[in-house]
């Protein structure tokens, strides 16, 4: 069952729509010039000259909305604000693919609920409106919106828009008193790790194979790392599965430092949803890969385990550990057995109804009600799961006792709000069947990127990778955050080969960085004081 109607349907109605309004010039109605405005479970009829002045940065304003405006506590009017000068959209060509993609088209549905235009509420109007605006400017702001808006009656919302950013304002809370809680454990001082600090991480490079599979046109790419001699023999191997819009070269670092420590390693490309994909997208080519990729990379993985079971592709190790960043997690997931729990659509209508202003992974979630499935082989000899920012929070709640009879060790890190650690990684801990050497690894400053090793992170400027991201996404000491989590697998996969068991929870200060292993029940502790 489809969250909304058809997303083709409505997106051919858009782009018919965007066409008519581009050979035209103009749009077919003027520019509303008055609005009405719900506030407090009244209408007040304002000009919407007199809003966006009041609204602009050290704007001010005779409207008679002000007195209502008074009314408000200091944080809701600040809220308001904040969210009425944000950009909405700041890229061109990228905007557009956006939009007409199925998470831009639930951003539409959910903006509809608060700006409504005349009968329109599947946010056709907006879509439009959005096309009309890009093309004369790079940066759209709600206040833009709304005077561009072609119609005969436009009712902004405020009551709702106001409960939107009290509750971004009570998701950030509890991510800062997550922060405060992990704050307060006493912490053991451990010396700054220096393996993997330099070019050196970069100077042994993989050996390149292509793999022919069905379901694709061109062979797959993979990176096989092979231990050199000298090292620890091992019993299992690795493949790592990057994150959407990653790269091979995002996790040389990681294969790296488990080549160097016994583990033979597999990278996997994923075309469709890597970083060329991503390229694709800014450049104005494609729309904007989704959970749609998945049953591609499930295949991918499986055409690699198919090729290693018939000795076409040769590595030593008996047992699999599945590796993987973000998408990338959860594609190694859903292959070990992991479906979602019954009741997605409901929980997805509830999770969507309001602005995913954080937590952006709800939108791939909830995008699998309408992604089929394909049936998956088991996979016999899995041993362990690494999951690098994972989430699934609305796929299996929490105490859903989905279950895994595998270890997991799930990572995050306390600046991420794609994939907040309180939600996506401590409740899917808790919604999975218990495993004494399952775990929580929590890095306090850490970021959703910072496994991402991109160029210009040497210190050497910010090169022209794709992921050229400020401190505010890709957190602090990313090449520090990296050598933890290094450390931190190969902990969890030693222990994991040893058959022993996590004891408790550890708490580290290793520099500037928080580090915080937390077994089930730490985990459960922790997420019943917030």
């Amino acid at each position: 069952m489809a969250l909304t109607r058809p997303i083709g349907q409505r997106i051919v109605i858009g782009l018919f729509g965007a066409l008519l309004f581009g050979l035209a010039g103009v749009s077919p109605l003027r520019a509303a010039e008055r609005l009405e405005v719900q506030l407090e479970g009244m209408v007040i009829p304002v000009w919407i000259r007199e809003l966006v002045d009041l609204g602009r940065p050290g704007g001010s304003s005779s409207s008679e909305l002000i007195p209502w405006l008074n009314l408000l506590d200091a944080d809701s009017r600040f809220d308001l604000f904040e969210l009425l000068q944000a950009s909405l959209l700041t890229d061109q060509s990228m905007a557009r693919q956006m939009l007409r993609s199925w998470a831009g088209r639930q951003l539409l549905d959910a903006v509809s609920d608060l700006v409504r235009v005349d009968a329109d509420s599947s946010g056709i109007v907006l879509f439009n409106t959005l096309e009309l605006l890009l093309n004369s400017q790079s940066e759209v702001t709600a206040l833009d919106l709304l005077e561009e808006l072609p119609a005969e009656n436009v009712r902004l919302d405020l009551d709702a828009l106001l409960q939107v950013a009290s509750r971004w304002r009570r998701q950030l809370q509890q991510q800062q008193q997550l922060v405060l809680a992990l704050g307060r454990f006493p912490a053991t001082q451990v010396p700054v790790l220096q393996e993997l600090a330099g070019k050196e991480v970069f100077a042994a490079g993989p050996e390149l194979k292509f793999l022919p599979v069905a379901h694709r046109t061109k062979p797959l790419q993979l990176e096989l790392w092979r231990p050199p001699d000298g090292t620890p023999l091992r019993s299992s191997w690795v493949v790592l599965m990057p994150g959407l819009g990653g790269s091979q070269d995002h996790f040389r670092w990681l294969a790296l430092s488990l080549q160097r420590k016994g583990w033979p390693v597999v990278v996997l490309e994923h075309p469709g949803s890597d970083a060329k994909a991503v390229h694709a997208l800014l450049k104005g080519q494609r729309l904007a890969p989704g959970a749609e990729v998945l049953p591609d990379r499930l295949a991918d993985l499986q055409a690699v385990l198919q090729a290693r079971e018939q000795g076409t592709l040769v590595l030593p190790g008996q047992k699999l550990v599945l590796m993987g960043h973000s998408l990338g997690a959860l594609t190694a997931l859903l292959a070990a057995g992991m479906t979602p729990e019954p009741g997605l659509y409901t929980r997805c209508r509830k999770a969507l109804d309001d602005l995913p202003l954080t937590n952006l992974s709800r939108l791939l979630q909830c995008q699998l009600v309408d992604v089929q499935m394909p049936k998956l082989q088991s996979i016999p000899q899995l041993e362990a799961i690494v999951a690098l920012n994972s989430f699934g929070s609305l796929l299996w709640p929490r105490d859903g006792a989905v279950p895994l009879s595998v270890p997991v060790l799930l990572t995050g890190g306390t600046l991420d709000l794609i994939t907040p650690p309180l939600s996506e990684q401590l409740d899917l801990l808790l919604a999975i069947s218990p495993h004494p050497a399952s775990r929580v690894v929590l890095v306090d400053g850490a970021s959703h990127f910072s496994p991402v090793r991109v160029e210009g992170q040497m210190g050497e400027g910010r090169g022209d990778d794709l992921f050229q991201l400020g401190e505010e996404l890709v957190g602090r000491e990313p090449l520090a955050v990296q050598r933890l989590l290094a450390v931190e697998i190969q902990i969890f996969l030693e222990q994991v080969e040893a058959g022993e068991a996590l004891q408790g929870a550890t708490h580290q200060q290793v520099g500037d960085l928080r580090l915080h292993r937390l077994d089930r029940h730490a985990a459960e502790r922790l997420r019943k004081s917030q």
